[in-house]
């Protein structure tokens, strides 16, 4: 009996544990019910999706330079008898001189020829001299051949007259070269323009020594220029040869097309600056040598702008572990509803990223408690 009335009292002290158990358990959900009810709002910041030009662009001065330039320099010594003569435009006579054009071959100064003369002259009577022994020693070469073939002749005087015959061969070949040379010595006396050109720099007058060494003009051609700048290291990746660029001058109203000839391998060690070269036609001579140009290099901007939103608006999509997603805010005023919506990001200006979809701009996105918000919850827009 008293076994009995153990068990009975047993079972009632777990059935009161167990109801007691219960009501606790009842009492803290809704203890918690209460406090998520009466929890207030996330306080956050946001920000608008916006546009933002994203073209990078920088201006560069130039110099204009024709694209081909020489120095005349005199390769025969002597002093100058004459210099080309033009008619300026009131009729006059004057010596060629810079700002006039010439043609290809003109010939610009011409240097005293008689000591050349003399020297030509010379030449060809030693060329006539050698002719006239070689004849004598070819006949007599001839003489002896037919004589040693027929036995009346020996080997000595066989060697030496073909000796005598080949050695006087020599001569005219030395004598002809020595023509040659005076010929072409005599050519240098006059400096020819070597293509059409402008003469830039006239160094000499009538009367000047002038050797080897005098330059005596300066001749450019400007049917084609070259724009010549300078761009940092940080610049010059973004220029390729052969890319167009467009070249202005204060100068003159109108841009010039050009493309890109030539970059430097290496920057100035005063400057660091690389050497870029623009050629452009110049077929009416309107670019001068010497002018300043300026010249825009830079990537520009898409058409309408870029959209983007602050990196810290960025968080995982919760529907795409690869994904990424923005919270964007919904309705007016401080208090709003959120919403997580999945975007496609595109490249980082700053602690601004691209948004290439998923967004529209004047959208609100938020920027600050995005780690402890998600979908659906409301929040309270803070300043």
């Amino acid at each position: 009996m008293r076994t009995q009335a153990n068990h009975k009292r047993r079972g009632q002290l777990v059935a009161a544990f167990s109801l007691a158990a219960v009501t606790v358990a009842v009492l803290q959900i809704g203890c918690r019910d209460q406090a998520a009810k009466q929890a207030p709002p996330m306080p956050v910041r946001t920000a608008e999706v916006r546009n933002i030009d994203t073209g990078t662009t920088n201006t560069y001065s130039a110099n204009i330079q024709p694209y081909q330039q020489v120095d005349l320099s005199f390769k025969s010594n002597g002093y100058l008898v004459s210099i080309r003569q033009v008619r300026d435009d009131n009729g006059h006579i004057r010596n060629i001189d810079q700002g006039d054009y010439v043609r290809q071959g003109t010939v610009l100064a011409t240097v005293q020829q008689d000591d050349y003369q003399q020297k030509l002259d010379q030449a060809n009577a030693q060329l006539a001299r050698a002719q006239a022994e070689h004849e004598r020693a070819a006949l007599s070469f001839g003489r002896i051949s037919t004589l040693y073939k027929a036995g009346a002749a020996t080997q000595p005087d066989y060697d030496d007259t073909r000796a005598q015959d080949q050695s006087t061969q020599a001569a005219v070949d030395s004598a002809n070269a020595s023509i040659a040379e005076a010929k072409l010595a005599l050519n240098y006396c006059e400096l020819r323009a070597p293509f059409d050109s402008w003469v830039l720099k006239r160094n000499v007058d009538v009367g000047t020594l002038v050797g080897p060494a005098t330059n005596g003009f300066t001749l450019a051609d400007t049917r084609t220029v070259k724009a010549v700048f300078g761009v940092p290291d940080t610049a010059v990746a973004r220029i390729k040869p052969g890319s167009p660029q467009t070249v202005t001058t204060e100068a003159l109203p109108n841009g010039f097309s050009g493309h890109v000839t030539a970059i430097s391998a290496a920057a100035d060690p005063r400057s660091r600056v690389y050497s870029v070269e623009v050629r452009i036609d110049n077929p009416q001579n309107l670019l001068k040598a010497g002018m300043i140009a300026s010249i825009t290099i830079g990537t520009p901007s898409p058409p309408g702008g870029v959209a983007v939103v602050p990196i810290s608006a960025v968080v995982r999509s919760p529907t795409d572990p690869n994904g990424f997603a923005v919270l964007v805010t919904e309705g007016s005023g401080d208090m709003v509803k959120v919403h997580a919506q999945d975007v496609t990001l595109g490249n980082t200006y700053g602690n601004l990223i691209a948004v290439r979809s998923g967004v529209t701009v004047g959208e609100r996105v938020v920027t600050s408690g995005t780690n402890t918000i998600k979908n659906g919850d409301q929040v309270r827009i803070i300043p």
